[in-house]
């Protein structure tokens, strides 16, 4: 046995040995793809062990992300100071080796996955990335951006919907260097996927414009180089090889779902290590394998090095561009403050309309950020104007057409986010983030700063029904730990929420009108507070709180209320989420306690809003799905009016009053 398959058995068993000893975890693939693992960290993928965020690494992304002990194993192996202990720690409490591979926890681990298929989409992203930047600074004999991106993926990652829309546009946008192994195995949880997975997948990946290579059998290392090879060779189309792989290969359990997602136990795992000849002590690793790997992993340390030295001498032949790549991939976070004041808003406008206006003020600013819609931005206002469209015609446009992938596009921009050089913004209408909440929690749990843009914010959407309105979208999103969720009233707010998202390195949701809203003499900055007071009288006796387009009715209200003499102090809410990070003191200060009487207006779910209405509160938001008709009439008939406020308003100070 050479020490390359030795080193291949090595992954195995400290794979299954992990996995036993945690009691829980997923040996099938550990131990069916090791030989794919070793093979792409061996021979083909560039990596600095010592320096892990090197800009020029190849990207390796286990979208299999049950797999990762595997990955583990080879960090391992491979130098990346993953100490057997951690590997002992494998899945326990605050470990470095958790369950599925956590972005910005484990060495080497390039994005967060486990929801099968969103790492697909996160190498689809980081392959577009390079493109875009290889297109901006390299030059003749100075190749500064020229990486791939490797993909290790299952049976159930092409099963799922996002693999076709990634994959498709992928194929669409020849992305040439984006490998994917296919670790096919025929074996899901439920058993053989014959009954639910049949389809000719190397046609399928034809048809979308991909290579399709095929290894007949994943054990044979030689095969494994060649396909890569192939791979490597043809940088027109993305590549998917399709590796036939025996799960659980070695255990008396292999080809069965037995061994996809438990642990073999002590006597099986023992009959494993006799089927594969391993007579080593539990966690021990040959000192051959350890030193076979540790000299390849030192030998690939020179690619580094060769780049430092390329990117010195390109640093004196192009200063400029030099200065730009190195604020493109190290600079601080984009300062954006002043893009308010750049801009008019004094004329009723819908915030999607105030957004395109800032979006395009910040592309000034800030000259590696790209926008992406859904096929909707004529509609959502974000594109980019006059800065191109991505394509394979043209690497350098920061608009991104994704066409209409909702969920896919989460994901891809994850990786543009995770690749490193560049700002993204994304955009939908709101009512299909639906579509898009996997990749947005994923965002969540990586803290990275990925942009939502969500039109069409309510009911307002009017004539195209409830199938279009959003009702129940924008509680779903404030659930999400970490997504900061902005609905404004206006441009100076709309303004704010961008200033807030380009400030802080995780993800934002703006949430944007499309009918025309008022400007407001008071608002703007003090939104990055979340809540605020919009318009004030000494001693109120109600506070009437909003966002969005339900601000203007708060401040009608605000009004005839006034005129009965009944003092109301009117609170902007546009980020819940900022407003509960305030001090207790600045929350008194907008929301007192000694004020009970409280109206709080939303044309969405009800459900965020008792816990400011208080006992005596009102509360005027939507408790059913909307209607089809014009959004002036949707409003009446939802009792989003003024005179509605008011009634409430009043209810609510009668209430308080009897209460006390």
């Amino acid at each position: 046995m050479s020490v390359a398959e030795k080193s291949v058995d090595a992954i195995r068993i400290l794979s299954a040995e992990a996995i036993q000893k945690a009691n829980s975890g997923h040996p099938g693939i550990c131990m069916g793809a090791a030989p794919i693992g070793y093979e792409l960290f061996a021979e083909h993928l560039n990596f600095s062990y010592k320096n892990p965020k090197w800009d020029n690494r190849d990207r390796f992304v286990l979208s299999a992300g049950h797999g990762s002990m595997l990955l583990y194993s080879l960090l391992h192996l491979f130098g990346y100071g993953i100490t057997v202990e951690d590997i002992k720690n494998f899945r326990q409490l605050g470990s470095i080796t958790p369950g599925h591979p956590e972005y910005g926890r484990t060495p080497g681990v390039e994005t967060s996955t486990g929801p099968l298929g969103q790492g697909l989409g996160n190498a689809v992203g980081f392959a577009l990335a390079e493109e875009h930047l290889a297109a901006i600074f390299n030059k003749p004999g100075f190749p500064i951006v020229d990486h791939f991106t490797y993909v290790l993926c299952g049976d159930g990652c092409l099963q799922e919907g996002m693999s076709y829309e990634a994959c498709s546009f992928a194929g669409t946008q020849k992305l040439g260097k984006l490998i994917v192994l296919y670790d096919r195995n025929n074996i899901t949880i439920e058993g053989d996927i014959s009954c639910t997975f049949s389809e000719d997948v190397a046609t399928r990946f034809t048809a979308q414009g991909w290579q399709v290579i095929r290894v007949r059998d994943a054990n044979n290392l030689a095969m494994l180089k060649k396909a890569i090879d192939i791979a490597k060779s043809d940088l027109t189309r993305p590549s998917i090889i399709i590796c036939n792989t025996v799960i659980g290969y070695g255990s008396p359990l292999a080809n069965s779902a037995a061994i996809h997602g438990a642990p073999m136990g002590e006597e099986n795992l023992a009959k494993t290590k006799e089927n594969l000849g391993w007579d080593c002590a539990p966690f021990e690793i040959p000192a051959d394998v350890r030193q076979h790997c540790l000299d390849i992993a030192g030998e690939k340390l020179k690619a580094e090095e060769k780049w430092n030295e390329l990117f010195k001498r390109y640093a004196e032949t192009f200063p400029e561009l030099a200065q730009k790549y190195e604020e493109y991939m190290h600079g601080p976070l984009p300062d954006v403050k002043g893009v308010a004041d750049k801009l008019d808003f004094t004329k009723p406008e819908a915030t999607r309309v105030s957004s395109g206006r800032i979006i395009n003020e910040i592309a000034k600013i800030v000259p590696n950020l790209l926008s992406g819609s859904a096929d909707l931005s004529p509609s959502t206002k974000t594109e980019i104007k006059g800065a191109g469209y991505f394509s394979p015609e043209n690497r350098t446009g920061r608009n991104i057409h994704f066409g209409i992938r909702e969920h896919a596009m989460a994901a891809i921009c994850n990786g543009i986010q995770l690749h490193g050089g560049l700002r993204i913004l994304c955009s939908t209408f709101f009512t299909f983030s639906d579509y898009m909440k996997g990749g947005i929690r994923m965002s969540a749990i990586m803290n990275i700063p990925v942009i939502y843009v969500m039109s069409h914010d309510s009911i307002g959407v009017g004539e195209d029904g409830p199938t279009h309105q959003p009702m129940e979208q924008l509680m779903a999103l404030r659930t999400i730990p970490g997504l900061k969720v902005f609905r404004p009233c206006d441009g100076k707010e709309t303004a704010a929420a961008y200033v807030e998202a380009f400030m802080q390195n995780s993800p934002t949701a703006l949430i944007l009108s499309r009918q025309n809203l008022g400007q407001h003499e008071n608002s703007g900055a003090a939104a990055l507070k979340g809540g605020y007071v919009l318009a004030d009288t000494p001693k109120p006796e109600v506070i009437l709180i909003g966002t969005g387009s339900e601000i203007d009715l708060c401040m009608g209200a605000r009004e005839i209320l006034a005129k009965e003499k009944i003092r109301a102090r009117v609170v902007s809410m546009p980020c819940i989420e900022e407003f509960e990070l305030q001090t207790d003191e600045y929350k008194e200060s907008v929301l007192p306690k000694a004020v009970k009487a409280r109206v709080c207006v939303e044309a969405a779910s009800h459900y965020a809003w008792y816990k400011y209405a208080g006992d005596y509160g009102e509360v005027i938001a939507m408790k059913t799905f909307g209607v089809s008709a014009p959004a002036k009439e949707l409003f009446e008939h939802f009792g989003f009016t003024k005179e509605n406020i008011v009634k409430a308003a009043k209810k609510s100070i009668q209430s308080a009053k009897m209460r006390r």
